[in-house]
């Protein structure tokens, strides 16, 4: 049995990461192999990574303004990880581009969401999938990531 990936975003009846997750999550992965007081360029990663440069800014903007990574402009400039890898749970990188890992907008968005969460026999099971896929990815962290490749 499969373990879903989830995101308040559906595809095929599927719960997914949307692509700025993902991609946010391969890059934090990159930084963290380089490793250290290294730098790496925008371009760099974004060839690395065969993600559009473009793309990639407004990635590493959301990073650098949560204080994820480092960003140094101009000439010799780049990224690199502000914390050590076991410092960021896999949790806290998806919340950081997802908003919410929540399987149901009822419980992403509250009980005063919903007229019947008062009455609704299946909310405590949503409540505890999302505690369970909260639970996963937090418990994961960069440097876990990392070992396991």
């Amino acid at each position: 049995m499969t373990s879903p990936i989830v995101s308040t975003r559906r595809s095929a009846n599927k719960m997914i990461v949307s692509t700025k997750g993902r991609y946010a999550l391969r890059v934090m992965v990159r930084l963290a192999q380089r490793g250290g007081d290294a730098l790496t360029p925008l371009k760099e990663i974004a060839e690395s990574e065969q993600i559009s440069q473009k793309y990639l800014e407004s990635i590493m903007t959301t990073l650098s303004k949560a204080g994820f990574v480092d960003a140094v402009h101009g000439k010799g400039g780049g990224y690199r990880l502000s914390r050590s890898p076991e410092s960021y749970s896999i949790g806290s990188i998806l919340k950081l581009t997802e908003g919410s890992l929540n399987v149901v907008s009822c419980t992403a968005q509250g009980p005063a969401a919903c007229s019947r969460s008062e009455c609704c026999n299946a909310l405590p099971m949503w409540e505890r999938l999302d505690k369970m896929i909260d639970d996963f990815f937090e418990g994961i962290t960069l440097a876990d990531l990392l070992q396991e490749a």
